[in-house]
Order: C-alpha cells, then sequence, then structure tokens
C-alpha cells in the first residue's frame, strides 16, 4: 500500500485559518460583553428643598451686629430706632433688609 503525501503547507494554512477564526469570535464576544458593561447608569437627582424666607427690617451697629429686628411693614420704626441708637451712642446704626427662613 501506498501511503498518502501529507502537505504540510496546506495543513499550516487550515491552523492558522482556524486560529484567525477563534480570534475573531473571541474578540466578537468582547465587544457585546463590553457594551453591556458600558450602559450609563441613572443616576438619581436630589429634590431641592423649597425653603421659604421672609423678609425683615434689622437695625445693625458698625460691626455689623443686628440689634433689634421689625416687621417688614415697620421700615418707619426701624429707621426711628437706627436714628435714636445713633444719637445716644457714638457709633453710627443703619437699617437692612434681612431674609430669614420660615420653619413650619
Amino acid at each position: 500500500m501506498a501511503r498518502k503525501i501529507v502537505n504540510r503547507k496546506e495543513l499550516r494554512e487550515q491552523a492558522e485559518a482556524a486560529e484567525a477564526a477563534e480570534k475573531t469570535e473571541a474578540v466578537a464576544k468582547k465587544k457585546t460583553v463590553a457594551k453591556k458593561v458600558a450602559a450609563p447608569r441613572k443616576s438619581r437627582s436630589k429634590v431641592a428643598k423649597e425653603v421659604r424666607l421672609k423678609a425683615f427690617w434689622g437695625v445693625f451697629n458698625q460691626s455689623l451686629r443686628r440689634v433689634a429686628i421689625f416687621e417688614y411693614s415697620d421700615r418707619g420704626t426701624a429707621d426711628k430706632k437706627a436714628e435714636e441708637l445713633s444719637g445716644s451712642q457714638k457709633t453710627p446704626h443703619f437699617v437692612k433688609l434681612v431674609k430669614e427662613v420660615i420653619e413650619e
């Protein structure tokens, strides 16, 4: 019986083609896995608390220390108090708008 001649070049080409096919399959798998992992996560945004403010007139001294506080509708009374304190003491006093948080 005669032996079959083995062509080593053909065998090598077949083996390299099989390796290349495996690599492309592996790359395709990695791409699909990477796409699933790379999906952005939805972040929850914090809901801003609604803060309510109320306006007052404050009488302040020269070092910005609040001496008295009056309702917003009593601007005249606040001015009188500032003039009274400025006249009786050496330091000048002034009126400034103050906003404070309303706690419910």
